[in-house]
């Protein structure tokens, strides 16, 4: 008699489950902290749950308009000739490039041909000279900051122009105020000094804010800020304490408020309890 042999299924061993909490609570980024300082339910939903929405025409516009930028500078620091045929066509392609459908409301045409206008605007009136080589374009930095208690800072430094002079872009629907500007961004731009300081070794010497503003008749407005002092960096690892500790308590909870209108949860959030 021939014995019968069944073959055994062979199952792979189980991935342990990652916990999402754990893993955030090793690094922070500037986006992270301001999504946490905004609203902890709003964070919960995109960071912990990972609950991913369509791009509003908002977001999919300051994507595009990065991607124009970012091409602009890498070619000056190839000392590449400025040529605004070529960000054109990335324009064209960058707005064709939509993963997931955007409720644009019949206002697309409009919305394009006003983003490009900016562009133009902003090629036009930008204080960045054409021969100006930048110090730093789209550099990721991390810094450990174990010995203050706090979990690792990571980010990108879009733009570091010559001198140490750290540049972020920002679209707005109207004109900043510089006040507004100073208080809204400073946690922000606090991490991009951190960032910058730990990857040159050396301290900044400004930080610029460059609104390209989708008025009527487009402008672009220049806030030029002062190196982060001492102040501001101790109210950023309290920020960055506060996260770590919110996280480690499970402190999910709303932040009803103006900003409540533009929230892409905010119909999982009238469900919550």
């Amino acid at each position: 008699m021939i014995a019968t042999v069944c073959p055994v299924e062979v199952h792979p061993p189980a991935q342990p489950t990652v916990n999402p909490i754990e893993t955030l609570q090793k690094t922070v980024s500037a986006s992270r902290l301001n999504c946490w300082l905004t609203c902890r339910l709003k964070f919960f939903f995109r960071y912990v749950q990972q609950i991913t929405k369509p791009p509003t025409p908002s977001l999919h516009v300051g994507s595009v308009v990065h991607v124009v930028f970012r091409a602009w500078n890498m070619a000056r620091w190839r000392k590449q000739p400025f040529e605004i045929e070529r960000f054109k066509k990335l324009f064209e392609e960058g707005w064709a490039d939509q993963p997931a459908k955007i409720n644009w409301e019949e206002e697309e045409p409009a919305q394009k041909s006003g983003t490009w206008s900016l562009l133009e605007v902003y090629f036009t009136q930008t204080p960045i000279k054409a021969d100006e080589m930048p110090e730093a374009v789209e550099v990721p930095v991390e810094t450990d900051l174990s010995k203050h208690g706090l979990p690792t800072l990571i980010g990108i430094l879009d733009l570091v122009r010559a001198g140490g002079r750290i540049v972020d872009f920002k679209t707005s629907g109207k004109s900043p105020s510089a006040v507004d500007v100073v208080h809204q961004h400073e946690a922000q731009l606090s991490c991009y000094s951190v960032l910058y300081r730990e990857a040159a070794g050396k301290r900044e010497s400004a930080r610029e804010l460059h609104h390209l503003v989708k008025t009527k008749t487009p402008k672009v407005i220049i806030t030029s800020l002062e190196p982060m002092n001492e102040t501001q960096q101790v109210r950023l690892f309290r920020m960055m304490n506060s996260y770590q500790e919110g996280l480690a308590r499970e402190d999910f909870v709303p932040s009803p408020g103006f900003h409540c209108a533009a929230c892409e949860f905010f119909n999982e959030c009238r469900r919550w309890a």
